[in-house]
């Protein structure tokens, strides 16, 4: 396994524990995410492991300094009002940052309101944080559905959900490389929180481990439950070592798919079960989205490769024997080997890989534990009790 040059994140956060500094963290993400809790379980896990980390929640600043606002009511300010306030609770986030604190700012890149779209940062006070990490959290469509219905009172359709999910993302990406140039923008799943949380802690005070893209078939093998579950050990397997953009954290598919079994049906609406609570949504809603949400995951997949240092491929064997390797698992590892990026494949038909395979790896395993052995060989992971996984 070759050296990975190091990411622009990991030479600023190299820089910053050479002169005695906190590491810098924004973290945006579109209304209706929820973002608190999870980025609280974010600073719990990393004082467990030794790390003081301030939590700066933006938002609720800025109302607990202006309590003549009514809740839910800031954006219908005047936009310099909002900018002012915004810039006063900034500035107690800078002279935090300037005292050495390791923190996570809590915020959106932009705002959709009657204003119509506008940031929700100001350049000048984001170059003086001059932030290690920007990250843009991302979730399941009906999940921010289920959250805006139930804790906001915010008039949406799954379309603009959708939409205010792509600006935050290429907002906060713009954002990043204007600051800080190229490689410090990262999109991360708050569907599986506490692999998201660690992976989040990681990216902050393990910069040396490595980012690992873990490509598997999916939508072929859904009947198959033995072949579900090997995917389920290689992926806590990775997620076990390894700092993870597992595309499978978000499963919009799923709802594509309860959306053609209810028409198949005669049915006009779906009901789902989300957040311990059930959500009804019409057939028509869910398929007027539908290429929105697969040129969205495309362009997401891609992006979680782009930021990652490997992509890390499982490919099981059939009942048959044959590989169940997907169109979309060799467009991953010819997307990753055109990006530079390390490919290792692990291959578990007898058959040997097709040149579609070989042409593009770094290094093929038989193995989970294989692999996991080459790399505690390269010193990518630490001490790994092997067999691991037995697969």
């Amino acid at each position: 396994m070759s050296d990975v040059t190091p990411s622009a994140h990991q030479l600023f956060a190299r820089k910053r524990r050479q002169n005695h500094e906190g590491i810098r963290v924004v973290v945006t993400g579109q209304v209706g995410l929820d973002k608190r809790p999870f980025l609280e379980s974010v600073v719990k896990l990393a004082g467990d492991g030794g790390h003081d980390v301030a939590l700066f929640n933006v938002g609720e600043r800025m109302y607990a300094e202006a309590p003549d606002i009514s809740s839910g009511r800031i954006l219908d300010l005047s936009r310099r009002r909002l900018t002012t306030l915004r810039r006063s609770v900034f500035k107690d986030i800078l002279q935090a940052a300037a005292t050495g604190q390791n923190i996570i700012v809590n915020t959106h890149a932009t705002f959709r309101w009657k204003h119509g779209l506008f940031l929700a940062y100001d350049h000048t006070q984001m170059v003086e944080l001059d932030a290690d990490l920007y990250v843009t959290l991302v979730d399941n469509v009906d999940a921010v559905h289920e959250r805006l219905q139930r804790d906001h009172d915010v008039k949406h359709t799954l379309k603009d959900i959708l939409v205010w999910r792509e600006e935050e993302i290429v907002v906060t990406e713009a954002m990043a490389e204007a600051v800080a140039g190229y490689g410090h923008a990262y999109v991360m799943s708050q569907s599986n929180p506490a692999v998201a949380a660690q992976s989040l802690f990681r990216l902050m005070f393990e910069p040396g481990r490595k980012r690992v893209y873990p490509s598997y078939p999916m939508t072929h093998v859904l009947d198959q439950s033995e072949i579900l579950a090997e995917i389920g050990r290689f992926r806590d397997a990775i997620a076990e070592h390894f700092i993870t953009f597992d595309p499978a954290d978000m499963d919009e598919k799923q709802l594509l798919s309860e959306a053609g079994e209810a028409t198949k049906r005669g049915e006009d609406s779906v009901t789902l079960r989300v957040h311990g609570r059930d959500i009804t949504l019409g057939v028509t809603e869910i398929t007027q989205v539908a290429r929105d949400i697969d040129g969205q995951i495309y362009a997401r997949d891609f992006k979680l490769i782009d930021q990652s240092d490997m992509i890390v491929s499982y490919i099981p064997a059939l009942p048959t024997g044959k590989p169940a390797l997907s169109s979309g698992v060799e467009r991953e590892l010819q997307h990753a080997f055109e990006g530079t990026k390390e490919v290792y494949v692990v291959w578990r038909p007898d058959c040997e890989p097709s040149p579609f395979v070989t042409e593009t790896a770094t290094a093929i395993f038989r193995s989970v534990d294989d692999l996991l052995a080459h790399c505690q060989q390269h010193g990518c992971v630490g001490d790994v009790q092997l067999p691991l996984t037995g697969q």
